[in-house]
């Protein structure tokens, strides 16, 4: 099946099938693949040649495993196979080409590999023939089914494989079968088709052709010669063949063919057919293959014979021009490999010419001068002019040819080749002066041609140390100086590597003289030429050109001619040039002090490194280190440009022969003092708010700083270390004063370099850090890090760069102190500043982030010290740590706002005024100096434990890091005491998080037991927030130590109580076992009974005791109520015994602390006793808790102007919420409790104490909010507030309506009320405007009790409004209206700017929080006001809200208000239901003490209202939403639909199936699936069914009113009805059932006999349900006073609409 589908045309199913068939060859047995070699002969043959390279790589890969299959089972078919493996084998797709070989491999072995050819070699043969000679496209391919392009590339891609594959056959048979393949060869040569495969269109096939040819020339030289005259024409005539692909091979078979071929050069015609087109190729510079064709020229003219090469000169003079000729072309210039190919050969072939021994002397003499100065010197001077040629080889290849033609002029022989080498040289050195002289001798000399100049003679004096221009091997040629014929032949090149310098050295020493002399010369000469253009015309290029001779030939042969010329000057100078002669012999110092220094000193002169290096040369003509010095001490004191300095110094570091010139100079007092001095102008420079000098040379004189500095030679700074020192010095001044300016702009750059100089200094300098200098360097650096951008002025770039300085730095200081036991100052004094920063208040968070992330950075690298890690960072933290009076004094800085909160929750007990600072913290902007040092070292503690880096004793390095932690904790636990914190210490926990500064991290890392145990010490001794802290430890922990528990094991453990033993039992009490808190209770208990009359208040007695019970009690984990009873009566025997210390109604100020917190314990113990206690109480009891509560709200109320007394307020809590406490039990007595109880107790709590408390409370809150406008939840009011408005919500109605507050009234104001109720709403109704939460939702909670009571009192109007023509109106309490006047005002003006349906998040607690809360509770009044209401005045009351467009604005917040999905999250994950709980679905409850979620309450009010105002005023809502905007409408229909409708519809269903209103003649039902409500009406024989449905925006759409039966009643007044009742429910604000009852009354009253009003055409008005009063006195007919008015309005008649008579 496989081997079918190879015979397939589909490309792709032959390639699957041959890698399936190449699979199953590998995985099937041995011999069920034998079975198949057969048929592969064939299928190879056909497929191998296949078109597609895929399918040829897929068959030799699957011929591979086959071969390993079937091994030697191949042999009988080898035959025929292996023409084409051959073929397959030269295959031009290399992975098809490689895959073929590596089968060939597998079948033989290399040794094998021959025989096996000659075993086929008929064979082979035979293919090759045919495929060579007879085949042809049509024959290979079916022309029929392949294109005529794909027939063609397969035949000469076979074609060129066949040539491949025949030369591989020759090169792999054995020599002894090279005879009989011979014969076999004749046939194939003898046919002239053969040959003209070497002008085939195809360059593939050509490059093959020649490779064979090339082949036949080394297996078969007879054959080849017999067959001469084929085969040099077809080679040697296509010697112009330009084709990439041709080219190499084509130049291998001439090569070949000239050296196999003795007489080939007759068989062609080499004037006219060969030479003309070699020089057309050259002349074209290669045509691109330069790098192909030039190294074959110089073999290829060694084999030219003399005959053909006549006459000489103009044969050399045509090959050379040529050459030049191609190297002047653009292609050639451009690439380097080719212009130094071309190069290269034109060198080796002149060299060659040269040494060609012509008989005739003067022909000699003629080629001699011809070489050198038509061609030679012309190459030099266009290769001097163009600036790619400059760089090649060619002058490292003249100073070789150099060599070797001083060696053959020094070696005298009898046949006078010396003199005719000697004569050569002095032409070429002549030639090559003037030539020069040219390229100089002129004012505008091109640059870089003098360079280039320079650059030649550079390495014609030393060719070893000139840099060469590539480092590539490459292939030198040594010419026999026997017979030039000479050659390999196996290439016909004779090359070999030139090997090493040595050689080069041996030819330099041998020819020093013959080059020396004649080198001088031309450097003087051109010297000389030079320094005059110089002089008299200021050439800058010669002055350059000038240097560069110099630093090559510094002589003082050179320096003397320099002097000769350059001396023509004035009287004046030539004195002052006689003295310097006079002090210096030498005349190199004497040009650099009459020339150089004139030259340095020039301002205009931009670049001056060439100046320097005249420097250098004169330095190294100077005979002593001292001379040198004398003379750069002198350059140093004069006035030179940094840069001059900078450029020496540079110079010596790079070359240690220039150091070694310099070196004493750099060491010296005078270079030292000038940098000391440079660094002072530098950073007094940059400091100064003017502009400083130009960028640049700036910008040198800090490297030249940066250099000295950092620069070392063997261990040593390149000046003096005292200058070191000074600098440093210097710079660290400079910076410090940085850091104190503010002008920004300024101080950048300086500081920029200081950092680059500091930089390069730290990092390089081994040592650098343990001068002080550098050490103070390091800390200013260091503290700019350390500080935000704020207070330095430094940008971002900046900071970074400071801080990698300062990084490297410390590493560089870690080193050192690793390997030498010193302090280091940087440490110490960085450590006492950052506590100094951490202690000073006067960081906000970012500086805090910024301090600690330098700090951690600095400790990250103090780690990185292998052996003394350690102890330098223990000895950090040490340092920044602060001792036990520190940490106390920031203890007391804490504010003691914490304390309100848990003395509140009674978490805390105290008796004595709390200690510490008061101050407000709502306006700070710094944190707390105790935040900040525990963030810090928590940091650093936290990097040391992740690290593993403790030193020294393990318990002592615990104790510290347990005391740090222990701190954290401290002030995490501050702030979360802290009952509104500001936003500082918000931002300041997200930083700690974002650090992971967390007790988690720190549990994960250490081990907690002994922190525990740290924090329940502190707890023990100091108590108060430590305690608090201890039990957030605890309960994180959830476990509490033994140590813990045996502070109340035993009355002794926590006898004497102080007040840290009271707060820690009291925050542990939760964390006890039943029987230890028994315990507990039991010894309370006992120490109160034996309590004394004068250890009533203090801590260590009933004071104390009473605390602890009350937290046992409230943590409710113990079961001891038969006690309670008891304690009551110990209380009571105290009263009896010392009233005094019963603060009952009296005035609190003289009071003591002590007093008052033992009245609070015992207030706070009542509740928790009705709570609790199981046994009924006695008749005294209950008299003495009644009247004790009452006496300490009496002294409450007296006090209320103490309450910012922090005792005196949680004293007026207290009291307040025992009187809730009382009121609540007695509102939710079960009956069984109430027997129990005695007798007269439930009429006396009724009748007096009740009513004594709202009387005492009522007017309490009224003047406690009088007093303040407003009451901040953070201030002392709040508390009591909460605390009193939560006694007040008990408040009866008829307390209400007999209230004792003083008359207030508004004037102007319009009221049905009697007073008492008006003076009640205006007293209480502007408490809804007040900013507390607490006041607003209790005057809610009261308000609401009396809403249902007040329209009556507008009933009384009612009969006066029925018959006013125009559409009247009723106001809502006035009180409430005149409040929601006021909210609308402030609200516009927070929620103008919010989109409608766009959710505004209101922010718990702030102004905004209580205005909208405020809004949302008069609303709430409003629309209880108005649901209490009759149909007929709720017409009134609706026409009131629309005039003032009140509920419109109402219903747009209310979209602003509600959650795009307000979806209700209860706080405890119940089952949960298929239906999501949403506010629309949940109760709201308005506590006053706000037990739910502040942030949820405002969204689930503004839910609740909506779903009211839908519900009680669905008209109004769905007229408001007919008129909204395009977008509002849709919003509002979307919310709607999905949020509220259902709940309505549901409810309103629900409401039609419960209701227990009956109608006399009419049944209603309600189906809930379908949304709809079924009326049937029946009267006598009338039966009418109503279908009322229901829409899914319920209300917002129309509801729908379809007919069922009918039964006697006419279609038209059944349509009139069916109009009335869709009426009716559309317009009326109300239920389906109150619409139906009118729509029946309208019915019931046409049966009656009232005649329809001909307006409307109903017995009932629409909207305010009058009867037809108003009749025409002409036709008698009557009609409704709305729907008159309106006709009139309308029409502007006032006629009657039925008999149009005037209307009166």
């Amino acid at each position: 099946m496989v081997l079918r589908k190879l015979s397939k045309r589909d490309i792709t199913t032959k390639l699957k099938a041959m890698q399936e068939f190449g699979s199953m060859c590998k995985e099937r047995e041995a011999e069920i693949v034998k079975g198949v070699l057969p048929y592969w002969p064939r299928i190879y043959c056909k497929i191998s040649l296949d078109h597609d390279r895929r399918v040829r790589e897929a068959t030799q890969q699957s011929f591979e495993q086959l071969i390993l299959k079937v091994k030697k089972h191949l042999a009988p078919y080898l035959r025929s196979i292996m023409g084409y493996w051959l073929i397959a084998q030269c295959d031009t797709y290399s992975p098809a080409a490689s895959a073929a070989k590596v089968a060939f491999e597998k079948a033989f072995p290399s040794s094998k590999q021959p025989e096996a050819l000659a075993f086929c070699k008929d064979e082979i043969l035979n293919v090759l023939h045919d495929h060579l000679m007879k085949e042809t496209p049509d024959t290979l391919s079916d022309p029929q089914t392949v294109p005529e392009e794909e027939r063609e590339a397969k035949f000469f891609r076979i074609l060129t494989c066949s040539l491949l594959a025949l030369k591989q056959l020759l090169s792999m048979l054995p020599k002894k079968e090279m005879q009989s393949l011979e014969e076999k060869l004749m046939s194939l040569l003898s046919q002239n088709k053969f040959w003209k495969y070497s002008k085939h269109g195809i360059p593939q096939v050509r490059s093959a052709f020649f490779e064979l040819a090339s082949a036949f020339c080394q297996c078969l030289p007879e054959l080849v010669k017999t067959e001469a005259p084929r085969v040099c024409p077809a080679v040697l005539l296509s010697i112009d063949d330009s084709d990439a692909v041709v080219c190499p091979a084509l130049w291998e078979a001439v090569l070949y063919v000239i050296a196999t071929i003795e007489d080939c050069w007759s068989h062609v015609n080499a004037k006219k057919g060969v030479l003309p087109k070699l020089w057309a190729v050259l002349r074209e510079g290669g045509r691109g293959l330069a790098t192909v064709i030039y190294p074959n020229l110089l073999p290829f003219i060694s084999r030219v014979p003399p005959g053909i090469a006549e006459p000489k000169l103009e044969y050399f003079r045509t090959f050379f021009s040529s050459i030049i000729q191609g190297l002047s072309s653009e292609r050639a210039i451009a690439s380097p490999s080719e212009s130094s190919a071309i190069i290269t050969a034109f060198m080796e072939c002149l060299r060659f010419a040269i040494l060609q021994k012509i008989d005739e002397e003067d022909d000699q003499r003629q080629i001699h001068q011809m070489l050198i100065y038509d061609q030679l010197i012309p190459l030099i001077d266009a290769v001097l002019k163009e600036p790619r040629l400059q760089n090649g080889p060619l002058f490292y290849q003249i100073a070789e040819m150099l060599s070797s033609w001083e060696a053959k002029a020094e070696l005298s022989n009898d046949d006078g080749t010396d003199e005719v080498f000697q004569k050569l040289l002095s032409n070429f050195w002549d030639h090559l002066l003037k030539m020069c002289v040219l390229h100089v001798d002129t004012l505008d000399a091109d640059e870089k041609s003098l360079f280039a100049v320079s650059g030649m003679l550079e390495i014609l004096q030393n060719p070893k140390s000139a840099t060469k221009p590539n480092n590539r091997k490459s292939l030198k040629i040594r010419f026999t100086d026997e017979d030039e014929s000479e050659r390999n032949t196996e290439n016909g090149k004779h090359m070999e590597m030139r090997n090493s310098d040595s050689e080069i050295q041996a030819d330099l020493q041998h020819s020093s003289l013959l080059r020396k002399e004649p080198l001088e010369h031309l450097v003087c000469n051109l010297a000389e030429m030079s320094i005059v253009y110089v002089n008299e015309q200021k050439s800058e290029q010669h002055l350059q050109f000038l240097s560069a001779l110099l630093n090559s030939f510094s002589s003082d042969k050179v320096f003397h001619v320099l002097l000769q010329r350059g001396n023509d000057a004035s009287s004046a100078q030539a004195e002052s040039q006689n003295k310097i002669k006079a002090h210096h012999e030498s005349p190199s110092v004497q040009f650099l002090y009459m020339n150089l220094i004139t030259w340095l000193k020039e301002d205009w002169r931009k670049d001056t490194h060439f100046l320097v290096d005249i420097l250098y040369s004169v330095l190294s003509c100077c005979k002593s280190n001292d001379e040198r010095r004398i003379i750069l001490d002198d350059l140093t004191k004069m006035d030179l440009k940094w840069i001059i300095f900078l450029q020496i110094i540079q110079k010596a570091c790079s070359s240690t022969t220039k150091l070694s010139l310099v070196s004493d100079w750099l060491k010296g007092d005078a270079l030292g003092a000038r940098l000391v001095m440079l660094t002072d102008d530098l950073c007094h420079l940059s400091l100064k708010p003017i502009e400083a000098s130009s960028e640049s040379s700036s910008s040198e004189r800090w490297t030249l700083l940066s250099l000295v500095l950092s620069q070392h030679v063997k261990n040593e700074s390149l000046i003096g270390e005292t200058f070191v020192e000074r600098i440093i010095d210097k710079l660290q001044e400079a910076l410090s004063k940085a850091k104190d300016l503010s002008e920004a702009g300024n101080t950048e750059p300086s500081v920029s370099f200081i950092c680059d100089v500091a930089s390069s200094f730290f990092s390089s300098v081994k040592g650098c850090l343990l001068m002080p200098s550098s050490e103070d360097l390091l800390l200013t650096i260091f503290q700019l890090c350390a500080q935000r951008q704020d207070a330095t002025h430094l940008t971002d770039l900046l900071v970074c760069k400071l801080k990698n300085t300062w990084m490297t730095g410390v590493n560089s200081l870690v080193h050192q102190l690793q390997s030498m036991q010193k302090q280091s100052t940087f440490l110490h004094k960085s450590a006492l500043w950052v506590k100094n920063q951490i202690q000073s208040s006067s960081l906000d968070v970012k500086s805090l982030q910024v301090l600690i992330s330098a700090v951690s950075d600095l400790l990250s690298k103090l780690m990185e010290a292998d052996r003394q890690s350690g102890y330098l960072v223990g000895a950090y933290i040490e340092h920044i740590t602060p001792n036990k009076t520190e940490w106390g004094k920031l203890h007391e800085s804490l504010s003691t706002e914490w304390m309100h909160k848990p003395l509140l929750e009674g978490r805390l007990s105290i008796n004595c005024e709390p200690l510490g600072t008061h101050v407000k913290l709502c306006g700070t902007t710094k944190l707390p100096s105790h935040l900040c040092t525990s963030a810090l070292l928590s940091k650093m503690v936290l990097l040391v434990l992740e690290k593993g880096v403790v030193h020294g004793n393990d318990d002592a390095e615990r104790k510290k890091i347990d005391n740090i932690i222990a701190e954290l904790l401290y002030s995490l636990q501050w702030i979360e005491e802290l009952e509104n914190p500001p936003y500082l210490l918000l931002e300041y926990l997200h930083m700690l998080e974002e650090m992971h500064i967390t007790y988690e991290k720190f549990s994960t890392l250490s081990n907690m037991s002994s922190l525990q145990q740290t924090i329940f010490d502190r707890s023990e001794e100091h108590g108060r927030l430590w305690a608090l802290t201890m039990a957030k430890v605890s309960h994180v922990e959830n476990t509490v130590s033994c140590e813990m528990k045996q502070l109340f094991k035993t009355r002794e453990g926590f006898l004497p109580l102080s007040e840290g033993r009271l707060h820690t039992l009291q925050c542990l009490s939760s964390f006890l076992i039943e029987e230890e808190m028994k315990e507990l209770v039991f010894h309370c208990v006992a120490k109160l009974m034996t309590c004394t009359q004068t250890e009533l208040s203090s801590t260590d007695g009933a004071f104390g005791c009473l605390s602890i019970l009350n937290s046992c009690l409230n943590n409710r984990s113990i079961d001891c109520d038969h006690l309670l009873p008891g304690i009551l009566k110990i209380i009571m025997s105290w009263k009896n015994d010392n009233e005094d210390s019963f603060l009952f109604s009296c005035n609190l100020k003289e009071t003591s602390a002590q007093l008052l917190g033992f009245n609070i314990e015992m207030i706070r113990f009542l509740p928790l006793l009705l709570k609790y206690s199981t046994a009924p109480l006695a008749d005294n009891e209950w008299d003495f808790i009644m009247c004790s509560m009452l006496a300490w709200l009496e002294t409450t109320s007296e006090n209320h102007s103490l309450y910012h007394v922090p005792l005196v307020q949680i004293f007026a809590c207290v009291s307040c919420d025992l009187a809730s406490a009382l009121s609540a039990y007695f509102e939710a007595a079960a009956p069984e409790t109430t027997e129990n109880l005695p007798v007269n107790l439930i009429s006396e709590w009724k009748e007096f104490f009740s009513e004594g408390i709202h009387n005492l409370l009522l007017p309490l809150l009224v003047k406690v909010t009088g007093e303040t406008k407003n009451a901040s939840e953070g201030s002392f009011q709040s508390s009591v507030l909460t605390s009193l408005g939560e006694a007040l919500t008990y408040i009866s109605k008829d307390q209400l309506l007999n209230h004792k507050l003083p008359a207030k009234f508004v004037a102007g104001q319009k009221t049905n009320l009697p007073d008492n109720l008006q003076t009640l709403l205006n007293t209480l109704s502007p408490l809804l405007l007040f900013r507390a939460r607490p006041v607003q939702i209790s005057v809610y909670h009261t308000l609401y009790k009396l809403m249902p009571e007040l329209p009556k009192f507008d009933d009384e109007d009612l009969k006066s409004y029925g018959d006013e023509e125009e559409e009247s109106a009723l106001s809502p309490p006035a009180a409430l209206m005149s409040v929601l006047a006021t909210q609308e005002l402030l609200l516009e003006n927070i929620l103008e700017c919010i989109p409608v349906g766009e959710f505004a998040v209101i922010q718990p607690l702030s102004d905004e929080f209580c205005l909208v809360l405020g809004y949302l509770l008069t609303w709430k009044l409003t629309l209880a006001f108005f649901k209490a209401a009759s149909s007929q005045l709720r017409v009134l009351y609706s026409q009131y809200l629309r005039r003032t467009k009140s509920l419109n604005k109402l219903l747009y917040h209310l979209f602003r208000l509600m959650p795009e999905n307000p979806v209700f999250s209860a706080p405890t994950s119940e089952v949960p239901n298929k239906d999501a709980k949403t506010f629309f679905t949940e109760e709201l409850h308005l506590d006053v003490k706000g037990t739910g979620v502040l942030s949820s309450q405002i969204p689930h009010l503004a839910c609740s209202v909506y779903h009211i105002t839908l519900k009680d005023l669905p008209a109004m809502v769905r007229l408001w939403w007919n008129s909204c905007e395009k977008r509002v409408f849709s919003v509002v229909d979307k919310f709607t639909s999905k949020y509220v409708s259902g709940v309505l519809s549901s409810q309103e269903i629900s409401s039609v199936q419960t209701s227990t209103q009956l109608f006399n003649g009419m049944m209603v039902k309600a189906r809930s699936a379908a949304r709809e409500v079924i009326a049937t009406y029946s009267v006598d024989d009338i039966f009418i069914e109503l279908i009322i449905q229901l829409p899914s925006n319920y209300p917002l759409g129309s509801i729908t009113v379809e007919s069922g039966k009918r039964v006697g009643v006419a279609v038209q007044q059944w349509r009139n009805w069916m109009l009335q009742l869709s009426t009716y429910l559309t317009h009326q604000n109300g239920s389906i059932m109150e619409g139906l009852s009118l729509w029946k009354n309208n019915v019931d009253k046409r049966f009656e006999g009232v005649e329809d009003c001909m307006i409307c055409f109903s017995v009932i008005h629409g909207s305010n349900y009058s009867l037809p009063k108003k009749a025409c006195r002409t036709c008698k007919k009557k009609f409704h006073s709305a729907c008159l008015y309106k006709w009139f309005t309308s029409s502007n008649k006032s006629t009657c609409p039925l008999c149009r008579e005037t209307f009166f």
